[in-house]
């Protein structure tokens, strides 16, 4: 993993925004310590020459996105575009509900108004508005509409997501070039060492066959921009997993919801454990047009929470444990388990064996017993 030094111990400043090509201590792997792309982490054993080293800890994470993984994220861009792919409401929706369930501030923007005619922009304003959002619509190829989103990049980490073929690298493309970077700027440095992240990212043509995009970018990327900010540039997929999103907790992620229970605050629906699915006393009406997605997506998710509880239970003790090290630092070390690390004792093991030598001598006595008793029945 490439990580950029921010703070290094006194005597070493002039390293400051320099990239270390590091590897993952064998510890974190062992209990499962996930490093993903934008944690601040803490490196050790470099080689300031080859610019090598260790990550040995993690920090703990503001904000953790699951699709795509990236740690430590201001802010999200929902990225569509008007056509070549055209928006389909059921991947949009999938889109907007893991969008709201992280947490994160977000804007749903549009791509390619060139394609379109004001009529179905006027369209999807309106469609959008219904749903609770006010759409961002611009044209990377003419370069317009960009400014308010460059308005969200001075020190922030943001992630672009969407389907394949909709632009996301097109955008950050565009919104990284003529970047005039000072010599002040701690980004200087990098540039200066050839880094690959100043180079433009892959684009791809979309499918004539399908209409949809190709998969071009494979991985995730953090592309560091000027004012200290970060772009990362991510794999496009049509299906996010949702995996964080629970039965209770859908209902907050459509805006539609929010706004009738809000309007009805006073009454509210009669019972606190109440899904929306016209239970008796329930304020939710099926009356508005992403109704049917909410409810399949509530069967998805009731299918997957049954899965997980009888897979896993409802109590699972963690592999990991926390000591406080020097200067009070928490620490995470795997937690052993005792069945299977601790050697059995020389008492305990004796006394097995002794236990068994005499069941078995009762089996011999028993045996014993039962063939004098057959040879006197025949007598």
């Amino acid at each position: 993993m490439r990580v950029i030094v921010s703070s290094t111990a006194p005597g070493l400043e002039q390293h400051q925004g320099t990239d270390l090509l590091c590897v993952v201590r064998a510890l974190l792997k062992k209990i499962r310590r996930r490093v993903l792309v934008g944690d601040r982490v803490l490196v050790g054993a470099v080689d300031w020459t080859d610019r090598r080293g260790m990550i040995e800890d993690v920090f703990e994470r503001r904000s953790e996105v699951v699709d795509p993984p990236v740690a430590n994220v201001d802010r999200l861009v929902v990225l569509f575009s008007l056509d070549q792919p055209q928006p389909e409401p059921a991947t949009l929706t999938r889109f907007l509900v893991e969008a709201e369930s992280t947490g994160i501030p977000f804007v749903l923007a549009f791509n390619k108004v060139e394609l379109a005619d004001d009529q179905i922009i006027s369209y999807w304003r309106d469609r959008l508005k219904n749903w609770g959002y006010d759409p961002l619509f611009l044209s990377v190829d003419q370069r317009s509409g960009l400014s308010a989103l460059e308005e969200m990049l001075e020190g922030q980490t943001t992630v672009v997501v969407g389907p394949s073929g909709v632009g996301k690298s097109s955008l950050i493309n565009a919104l990284r070039c003529n970047q005039n970077i000072s010599e002040e700027d701690p980004i200087h440095q990098l540039l200066e060492q050839n880094s690959k992240w100043f180079g433009e990212q892959r684009v791809g043509p979309v499918s004539k066959k399908s209409g949809k995009g190709k998969h071009t970018t494979r991985h995730v990327s953090l592309l560091p921009i000027v004012d200290g900010g970060f772009l990362a540039d991510t794999p496009g997929f049509n299906q996010p997993s949702l995996m964080k999103v629970t039965k209770r907790g859908l209902a907050e992620t459509f805006p539609e919801i929010r706004k009738m229970l809000e309007e009805n605050e006073s009454s509210g629906c009669l019972f606190n454990d109440c899904v929306h699915l016209g239970e008796h006393g329930c304020v939710v009406k099926g009356d508005w047009e992403r109704y049917p997605y909410y409810l399949q997506l509530l069967d998805e998710i009731k299918i997957r929470e049954s899965f997980q509880l009888r897979t896993f239970g409802t109590k699972r003790e963690g592999d990991v444990r926390y000591k406080t090290g020097a200067m009070g630092v928490k620490q995470a070390e795997p937690r052993l388990q005792l069945k299977k690390h601790r050697r059995v004792s020389r008492k305990k093991l004796n006394q097995s064996i002794l236990d068994e030598m005499d069941s078995d001598m009762d089996d011999l006595d028993d045996d014993y017993q039962f063939g004098v008793s057959r040879r006197t029945s025949k007598r």
